[in-house]
């Protein structure tokens, strides 16, 4: 029934797949997306351009850190998330083994990264976090030439799952205990803010699932709606922009959660109108701050 309600609407027939101007295909992996259908330049059409919503959002990132003032590590995180996108855009447009190492690596370093810089090292010792982060250099090494070797990509998908439920983990456990006693409410706003940006990844994550297992029955239904609607069903690609989303929305997360660990909440504040904007950890306008208190103090009366 949706096929014949998708095939009265005007459509462009899949095209026979065109010449691989990238030359031939080297990647240990293949999505389910036809490879150059659409042009010669792009072996994954879909799954190439909707990296530009990583590469957006890491922008943005790198922006307003910038702009706000905040600790350099977020900057440099904002950063690793870029080069997670342009990663992913290269290897998804050209299919290139070396490509899609950029990718791969690219999402375990900027973990570790966090994980070193930006949870299990704050407030430690300078010795701690020099021992701490020379014991997560070897683990890149290690898991790198482990990968490097065996060229399964479910080794590498279970490492990064590790590393940032251990990251999520850890800060979650972080939270709760330093600032629950402090602002109850804002803890729930945070929890509030996080969760959604979970479920944005895990949401990403079943889709593109959905996509493996019944990738032979999705192209069957793509070709028979044809372009633009078969884009629909591009579950790879909804991979993309609800983890580049969801991954912005936990980084800010962490950036907040610093600035309340610091103490800094006389300083900078979370901006979140609601879950369909981008949230920002900016500092205080002039007068906002008292605006905030008096509204907060007639909602309790």
């Amino acid at each position: 029934m949706a096929t014949s309600l998708f095939e009265l609407l005007p459509s462009i027939p899949y095209g026979p797949p065109k010449r691989h101007h990238w030359g031939p295909i080297t990647s240990t992996l293949n999505w389910c997306e036809e490879d150059y259908y659409l042009t010669e330049y792009c072996a994954e059409f879909v799954n190439t351009m909707t990296n530009l919503i990583f590469i957006y959002v890491s922008c943005y990132g790198i922006y307003t850190t910038l702009k706000e003032g905040h600790d350099r590590i977020f900057t440099v995180t904002f950063c690793g998330l870029l080069c997670v996108g342009v990663g992913s855009f290269l290897f998804h447009a050209t299919l290139w083994y070396s490509m899609q190492l950029v990718d791969e690596l690219s999402m375990l370093y900027t973990t570790l990264l966090v994980c070193w810089l930006a949870s299990f090292s704050h407030n430690r010792s300078t010795t701690f976090a020099t021992i701490f982060g020379f014991l997560c250099t070897l683990f890149a090494v290690a898991i790198s030439l482990i990968y490097h070797h065996l060229g399964d990509p479910v080794f590498h998908q279970n490492a990064y799952a590790i590393l940032t439920a251990g990251v999520l983990g850890h800060s979650f456990y972080i939270m709760e205990t330093k600032l629950r006693k402090i602002d109850s409410a804002e803890v729930n706003r945070m929890w509030k803010m996080v969760s959604w940006g979970v479920g944005l990844f895990l949401t990403g994550f079943l889709l593109w699932s959905l996509d493996n297992i019944y990738c032979g029955r999705i192209k069957n239904w793509r070709h028979a709606v044809g372009l633009p609607w078969g884009v629909l069903a591009e579950g790879h690609g909804w991979w993309h922009l609800l983890t580049a989303v969801g991954a912005y929305y936990e980084l800010v997360w962490g950036l907040y959660l610093r600035c309340c660990l610091q103490d800094r909440r006389e300083e900078f504040k979370l901006d979140w109108p609601g879950y369909f904007s981008l949230p920002v950890v900016r500092k205080w306008r002039e007068g906002e701050r008292g605006r905030e208190e008096a509204r907060k103090l007639k909602k309790v009366q």
